[in-house]
């Protein structure tokens, strides 16, 4: 059936379709409602190295020189960037800092990207963390601040590095202020809203469909048989108002 076939079939059984289409409009306001708003906050985390490098010098007696760490940086801190982003995305890090599966919070650590290969493209970290109230998304987010530079430091112990050597993270842009995300909601109402209008649609081809058998099935010689049979052989409209 064609576009204006269909239009005909809605205008003729609108008392089927309107019906149904107003529950499913009523059905998409109560799923917007039940949906809830949730907010985000990001934050940006910079490695650095300390001021006198990342080694210590040979000769107590002439230390390293000073370096400005915002003007001194290497592939190692992508490294331990990647390094760095990779444990933090884990299951059990998760569990660590707090956050369930299914529960009120989620965060997730990258290099601003989606690509895993590209972990070592520079020494940031992009936190951003999601919860259903705007307090628990930036608390997340410094949860995971916190977590990340004492993992860091762990790793760093963990190889025995000097202290005086060691990696430290700069909050180039500290957690923001939460903004409210209702993507979610209206995407869920699109879908109700699509779902609605092909119910009302079968709804109403369904009663169309039984009318007509339900004429068909009239004892033959009946005016309304001999019009209807006239009409699927295409001698007579199956209007009576069209006749000639």
């Amino acid at each position: 059936m064609d576009f204006w076939g269909t239009v005909l079939v809605v205008f003729r059984r609108w008392y089927v379709f309107l019906p149904v289409f107003a529950l499913s409009v009523a059905a998409a306001a109560g799923l917007y409602s039940t949906v809830p708003t949730t907010y985000v906050s990001s934050a940006v985390l910079i490695l650095t190295t300390p001021t006198t490098g990342g080694s210590l010098p040979t000769n107590p007696d002439i230390p390293n020189g000073l370096t400005n760490p915002m003007l001194n940086f290497d592939h190692g801190l992508s490294i331990s960037a990647s390094i760095l982003i990779a444990a933090m995305g884990t299951p059990e890090m998760a569990a660590e800092i707090g956050v369930r599966d299914g529960g009120e919070v989620t965060f997730k650590v990258t290099n601003g990207g989606s690509n895993l290969e590209s972990l070592a493209t520079g020494p940031f970290l992009f936190i951003e963390g999601e919860g259903h109230s705007a307090a628990a998304a930036q608390d997340i987010v410094r949860r995971v601040i916190a977590r990340a530079k004492t993992e860091l430091d762990l790793r760093q112990k963990a190889v025995r590095a000097p202290s005086a050597t060691y990696i430290t993270t700069y909050e180039a842009v500290p957690p923001t202020t939460p903004l409210a995300q209702r993507g979610r909601k209206l995407r869920a109402v699109a879908a109700a809203a699509g779902v609605g209008v092909m119910a009302s649609l079968c709804a109403t081809f369904m009663a169309e469909s039984f009318l007509h058998r339900r004429r068909l099935r009239r004892p033959p010689g009946t005016p309304e048989h001999t019009r209807v049979a006239a009409a699927l052989n295409g001698r007579l409209p199956a209007d009576p108002a069209v006749r000639h």
